[in-house]
């Protein structure tokens, strides 16, 4: 079994030819970048979801995630009307805190570096941005799958196109014996939502790492280690570029988190 491309960059440029590689899409003549982005502040911290690390020492996972979903639906009614696709519900929990089986990522690789570098007391350990190809992941989907993102001419579902094919978690699990990922664009939240370029990762079992999961498929990822000792400037870069807290959360609380971080002095060598 191949393992999964590492690549460890040398500075701001060399990440930046890295992050854009194979974005011209020759069908369109655009740049476009078929992959899709999620950033951690330390390189060696897996991709569980917040539902398996709840799921630790628990014994039925899809009991104790219907449990989740069910008392969140029942108690969000009176600020959110979502309708009743269970998929916008499920992006509604992951993205108020709730354990969910969704995994955060973007479309844009600068969203992604921010989140590497936004945590200065993580500046001692390497960063890392993991990148995965979307439409050739959307070629190892279950056949009805496939079939509605071409009929849609999408690489992303939406919570209504899910709900043409699988309604429930246990129908989407129902398509393949085997586990799979598909990857799921919320409805415009909130701004934060917006601001960040947001989509979800979601396993069809809620047992399986995403990790598991791409070590089977590695040919569809890349990581792009971003070392410690190169964590300033990036960060600094991204600050010049308009890539801060001020942009990714609307607001008088990105406001704070962002005067917070950018006057803290940088520590001598």
């Amino acid at each position: 079994m191949a393992e999964i491309e590492t690549i460890v960059v040398t500075g701001w440029t060399d990440l930046m030819d890295v992050l854009y590689r194979d974005s011209w899409n020759p069908g369109l003549r655009r740049f476009r970048s078929p992959y899709v982005f999620r950033g951690n502040a330390d390189a060696r911290n897996d991709l569980s979801t917040s539902l398996m690390r709840a799921l630790r020492g628990f014994s039925d996972p899809h009991r104790l995630e219907g449990h989740l979903l069910r008392n969140f639906r029942k108690y969000a009614h009176m600020d959110a009307q979502l309708g009743s696709s269970i998929w916008n519900w499920l992006a509604l929990a992951q993205h108020h805190g709730v354990q969910t089986r969704l995994l955060d990522w973007s479309f844009s690789p600068l969203v992604a570096a921010h989140f590497v570098t936004d945590n200065l007391s993580a500046y001692d350990v390497d960063g890392v941005i993991w990148c995965i190809n979307l439409r050739e992941a959307n070629q190892r989907l279950p056949g009805p799958l496939r079939d509605l993102a071409r009929r849609e001419g999408v690489d992303v579902f939406t919570g209504e196109m899910l709900d043409q094919v699988a309604d429930s978690l246990e129908k989407l699990r129902q398509l393949s014996a085997d586990d799979f990922v598909l990857f799921l664009e919320p409805p415009s939240l909130d701004k934060r939502i917006v601001s960040q370029f947001a989509l979800f990762a979601l396993m069809s079992n809620p047992a399986t790492g995403f990790d598991e999961w791409l070590n089977k498929h590695s040919e569809l990822a890349r990581k792009v280690v971003i070392p410690a000792g190169l964590k300033w400037e990036v960060r600094d870069k991204l600050d010049q570029s308009g890539v801060n807290e001020r942009m990714l959360y609307p607001g008088l609380d990105g406001l704070g988190r962002w005067l917070s971080r950018y006057y803290r002095a940088r520590p001598p060598e």
